[in-house]
């Protein structure tokens, strides 16, 4: 009577198995996920802090500019040619600015859609 039972045993040790193999891959690929997660989000704490560090630097040399310019004007127009000179610029470096946290942007995206596409080949 034994021997009726044997196959059906193998049956559900392979099934047993391969519920180990499935689960011990669907644990890899959320422990891939978390720690693409986690990278991606230590990037983007390095990048504001590097952001921050160029925007307040920028910001600095600006204003220090606009400073020594208007200790050296000596006439209503020298002043009105300041103003534009110093708007001029930080239009500019509003621009750059704009474009480079633009361009970041699609590369976080790119980078999120990439992290739940792949899947690591095991």
């Amino acid at each position: 009577m034994l021997e009726f039972y044997e196959p059906g045993a193998a049956i559900v040790e392979q099934s047993v198995a391969d519920a180990a193999t499935r689960f011990t891959t669907a644990k890899k690929h959320a422990l891939h996920r978390m720690f693409g997660a986690q990278r991606l989000i230590l990037e983007e704490f390095a990048f504001g802090a590097n952001e921050l560090i160029d925007r307040t630097r920028t910001e600095t040399h600006l204003f220090s500019e606009f400073v020594s310019k208007m200790a050296g004007s000596h006439s209503v127009k020298d002043l009105r040619t300041i103003y534009e000179e110093c708007g001029q610029h930080q239009i500019d470096f509003i621009r750059r600015d704009c474009e480079r946290l633009f361009k970041h942007g699609e590369r976080i995206i790119e980078s999120t859609s990439n992290l739940f596409a792949n899947h690591p080949q095991d």
